[in-house]
């Protein structure tokens, strides 16, 4: 995951969904706008230039570490984001923890292997339609070199191996196993990854970057005795760092490298990505580090390999006014458009609150990472990710920073519009004029405060910190994004007022 980030004090909840139900504007409308609205005219053109636009915020995910995946209501949760995305790869840490009773060593110091976890784990996710993209840590802690654990609740073990021979060795019987167990053809189709952000204190080799070349060098060694298919990378970096000098190492040393990995969220500060003192928004951050990094790459020895983000979100706090909001909606949707041609995957920190790096749960809305609460509850970011499944896989330029417009391969046009909320900014009519549409009617979607919003009806129930089962009902319920509402094109325009923090689907028939 993130750094060590302090244990923010849990934000008063149920304060927040009232302010938030409070100042939310309409839904969607063809009234005019009052006069305390901002207003803004998007052209959508038909004809306009169009490129290529793969799915790659929806491919990847990341999740609690892997020995929750046994739990069924992690897989519950899995089931519901894969049928709103059809995500194929999960990331988690830890499938070297003890827990999962990987590696042991018998009184004379033999290594001992026991992959039963590791098959129920991986089986799991294979049998719901997800693969791995495996991350190989953290330390077992019988081939530690010593005792350095990292704060997380679960105490993952942070230490370089006391013998690389036994690593090496551990990384081969892993390697082999899989691939005996699943055949070469789909292990192939995984990614292994080495570590998890070893810049920060998730690595305690001194000094972090050589030891760091150093596993990195170890581990693909041995990934690839087993078979050169098999497709490894590094350097998982946090902050979006080191990736200069990783693919530099590699060509110096002639060191395998496949894709290139690392990280990134969107409060993290210019002076930890990019050494400067200026000022980026969160809603700008995260793809001005992907920019930095897909240039970095094709400035390189190694200008094509890919280029994958295995974690980033709006926030790696806990802010349940960022991350349990509609907030994530528009900044969802903005980070598509601002991301898109210059990254293979993104992977969204996590699909899932089963989770427990801080801790054991303590209330179903306290600014987890994940798209669905504790419960099964649907949050707005699972909403948000519902949404923009529905794009198609042609993207057209349009005159705006706030919507994507997108032809489907049945030639059908879907738009996502959104609208912030920032500096107390309230609702917006936002005018569409279609060029070279002949739509004469449009479906229309819509999360915001009033609908597909959870924290509404968490607030009226007083927030209870253990829900019943007519309340988690209820919270599912409320949770649900509303059907479309059809409306008539008129004069070749719609109007649609917008609430602050708001995101709408348009379909154009």
């Amino acid at each position: 995951m993130r750094r060590t980030y302090e244990r923010a004090c849990l934000l008063a909840v149920a304060f927040f969904a009232l302010a938030v139900c409070l100042s939310s504007a309409r839904s969607f409308a063809q009234s005019p706008a009052q006069s305390q609205q901002s207003t803004e005219t998007i052209t959508l053109d038909g004809n306009a230039a169009a490129h290529a636009f793969p799915h790659f915020w929806e491919q990847m995910f990341g999740s609690g570490r892997a020995i929750l995946s046994l739990r069924e209501s992690y897989r519950d949760d899995l089931r519901q984001v894969k049928k709103i995305t059809g995500f194929q790869y999960v990331r988690f840490h830890a499938i070297f923890h003890d827990e999962v009773g990987v590696y042991s060593e018998d009184p004379q110091g033999k290594p001992v292997y026991n992959f039963s976890y590791v098959d129920q784990i991986y089986d799991g996710l294979l049998g719901n339609g997800v693969k791995p993209f495996v991350e190989i840590g953290f330390m077992p802690n019988d081939l530690a070199a010593k005792r350095i654990l990292h704060p997380f609740w679960y105490k993952p073990e942070v230490s370089p191996p006391k013998d690389w021979g036994k690593w090496d060795d551990l990384i081969s019987a892993f390697v082999t196993h899989l691939v005996e167990r699943y055949g070469i053809d789909e292990v192939a189709s995984w990614y292994f990854e080495v570590w998890n952000e070893p810049n920060l204190d998730f690595w305690a080799g001194e000094p972090k970057q050589e030891t760091y070349w150093q596993l990195y060098d170890h581990t693909v060694g041995a990934v690839k005795k087993v078979n050169q298919r098999l497709r490894v990378g590094g350097p998982a970096t946090a902050q979006a760092a080191w990736v200069e000098a990783f693919i530099k190492h590699c060509t110096e040393s002639n060191v395998p490298v496949d894709f290139v990995s690392t990280h990134v969220y969107a409060n993290d500060t210019a002076q930890d990505v990019f050494g400067t003192d200026e000022k980026i928004s969160r809603e700008k951050m995260v793809c001005r580090a992907v920019e930095k990094v897909h240039d970095e790459i094709l400035g390189s020895s190694r200008p094509k390999l890919p280029l994958i983000f295995s974690e980033y979100n709006a926030s790696y706090k806990n802010e349940p006014d960022i991350t349990d909001s509609t907030y994530m909606g528009p900044w969802m949707a903005d980070t598509v458009r601002q991301c898109d041609g210059l990254v293979e995957m993104m992977s969204y920190w996590t699909f899932s609150d089963v989770f427990e790096e801080q801790g054991v749960v303590k209330t179903p809305f306290y600014g987890g990472f994940g798209l669905v609460a504790e419960d099964d509850i649907p949050k707005p970011a699972f909403n948000a990710f519902k949404l923009l499944h529905y794009l198609g896989d042609k993207r057209l330029e349009v005159n705006s920073d706030s919507a994507l417009l997108t032809r489907k391969a049945d030639g059908s046009l879907m738009a996502a519009v959104w609208h912030y909320a920032l500096a107390g900014d309230g609702a917006e009519l936002m005018t569409l004029k279609l060029n070279h549409i002949k739509s004469r009617r449009a479906e229309v979607w819509t999360l915001d405060a009033n609908h597909g919003n959870v924290l509404q009806e968490d607030a009226r129930m007083g927030s209870p910190r253990y829900p019943t089962e007519s309340q988690i009902q209820k919270l599912r319920d409320a949770a649900e994004l509303p059907g479309a509402k059809s409306y008539k094109v008129r004069n070749g325009e719609l109007q649609i007022d917008m609430a602050g923090n708001s995101l709408v689907l348009i379909e154009l028939k």
